[in-house]
């Protein structure tokens, strides 16, 4: 008899607390992109998905700091992460064959400066065994998109790779945009944000799943990510995630071991049909003392 007393007194408190908290109630246990938590096998479709800024080829980096010594570390980081695609900035063409030398990964990447060998990258690497690349292409962060151009008030040329990819157990298709932000023009960070934006809905269509990884030189609460995350096409991949994020908060640390980044000014944005099972910060440059760039890279578990 008491038995019973205790499950009718625990029905009518649920009935009450359902009743009261009505459509609002029902939803806490959904985030704020319609998601719930599952584990990695409830879904079509799971991979890895990073972006990484692995710091230019130059004369200024000597010892420890140039790339010829920094190169096997970040060999090292996208080995033992094992990213399926990864969005790589500033590498040269050469320094992209260094990360995929030996290994099962094929990429897309064109010269920023003239749109085929000269100048840095934003390259997408992804893995040839798992993905069918269906259609790429480059545009720059300018008024005149379709051609090597500068935009707006920014010193450097810049641009946007993407690519149209195929997932060939599920033959489930997605897209990529891979960008790099002028680090000093403000007006062409925001107007940047607006191009993309444009690009995303023309080159994917509405309903397409979409990631877009990159160095966007700005954080969380500047104009170029409030106008990326305004339009309600791309949802910031930290803000998701099922589970906590893990590692620092800041990805930009300028080869300073010292002190872990706060500066966070690198990202994984994906569209909302996309869910984010987990994110991490990966932090070895401090973990181990061996420098890979003088930004950390970001990588999260994405599925559908």
């Amino acid at each position: 008899m008491e038995k019973l007393k205790n499950r009718t007194l625990l029905f009518l408190v649920l009935c009450f607390v359902v009743g009261c908290s009505g459509k609002e109630g029902l939803m806490r246990d959904f985030d704020d992109a319609g998601h719930t938590p599952q584990g990695e096998q409830d879904y079509k479709v799971a991979m890895n998905v990073g972006s990484y800024n692995i710091r230019l080829l130059t004369n200024a980096d000597q010892g420890d700091l140039a790339w010829a010594n920094r190169k096997q570390w970040a060999r090292k980081i996208v080995d033992d992460y094992d990213f399926d695609v990864l969005g790589t900035q500033e590498g040269y063409l050469s320094q992209i064959r260094d990360l995929v030398e030996e290994k099962d990964y094929d990429y897309v990447a064109v010269g920023r400066d003239d749109g085929k060998n000269q100048g840095e990258t934003c390259a997408i690497l992804f893995k040839k065994e798992k993905f069918t690349l269906l259609a790429n292409g480059t545009f720059w962060l300018s008024t005149t998109p379709n051609e090597p151009s500068y935009g707006w008030d920014a010193n450097i040329r810049r641009i946007c790779t993407w690519v149209r990819l195929k997932e060939k157990e599920a033959d489930e298709e997605f897209f990529v945009f891979n960008v790099h932000y002028d680090h000093q023009g403000t007006v062409a960070r925001g107007e940047s944000s607006r191009l993309m934006l444009n690009k995303i809905r023309e080159i994917a269509g509405n309903g397409a799943r979409v990631f877009m990884t990159g160095d966007l030189n700005a954080e969380p609460n500047a104009e170029p990510i409030t106008v990326l995350l305004g339009d309600n096409i791309l949802w910031d991949s930290r803000i998701l995630t099922q589970t906590p994020p893990t590692g620092p908060e800041g990805t930009s640390y300028g080869y300073n071991l010292n002190t872990l980044p706060t500066s966070r000014i690198d990202y994984v944005f994906v569209t909302r049909s996309i869910s984010v099972l987990s994110y991490v910060t990966i932090d070895d440059d401090f973990t181990t003392g061996n420098i890979a760039s003088d930004h950390l890279p970001v990588l999260i578990k994405a599925a559908w």
